[in-house]
């Protein structure tokens, strides 16, 4: 608009806005996690980064694999070829059980690390999901090559952008003020 070039400013616009949504706001949100205050949990925040990381990067792997050892049905095989029910159910439930086990980095008890744990996986799954969308509406099929065999580094965080925000306000509105406000299982 600056440039008085009104060709397809909205779309323009759009592009812009939904990149700066993505590469900024939403992975903002993990380092914000070290600036939450959680009562008995002094010091030990960089845990929550590991616990969001292990957890969601657990997932895409575990899934990846559930996939292709018994993977038959496809998810959304305009979007993503490769990803299939038998390998997102399997690798969520991994993953869950993964994030149980790690619930002694966090401040959680087990099975709210394992509640936690799912959502995260399975809004790593939509972050997949979206970002191969628009890979594909790009017509580009990674986002980069600094990873031999993974594409580039957005390649590996497109789970992270839709997990990140969504594991920072659960920690932020349930464990930042008194402990657990809404889930029960302490």
């Amino acid at each position: 608009a600056l440039a008085a070039d009104t060709t397809r400013f909205l779309e323009r616009a759009a592009k812009v806005q939904w990149g700066l949504m993505i590469c900024v706001f939403c992975l903002s949100h993990v380092p914000a996690l070290m600036t939450l205050r959680i009562p008995g949990y002094d010091g030990r925040n960089l845990l929550l980064i590991a616990f969001l990381v292990i957890v969601v990067q657990g997932s895409d792997v575990l899934q990846y694999v559930w996939g292709k050892l018994l993977g038959k049905h496809k998810v959304a095989p305009e979007l993503s070829p490769s990803k299939t029910w038998e390998g997102l159910i399997g690798g969520v439930i991994s993953a869950t059980v993964l994030g149980a086990g790690l619930h002694g980095i966090t401040p959680f008890s087990a099975l709210e690390a394992a509640l936690v744990a799912f959502v995260l996986c399975l809004m790593g799954f939509f972050g997949g999901l979206v970002m191969s969308a628009i890979k594909r509406d790009r017509g580009v099929k990674d986002w980069g090559n600094l990873i031999e065999g993974h594409g580039g580094m957005l390649d590996r965080l497109d789970s992270i952008v839709f997990s990140a925000p969504i594991f920072f306000h659960i920690v932020r509105y349930g464990w930042q003020q008194n402990g657990p406000v809404f889930v029960p299982f302490s």
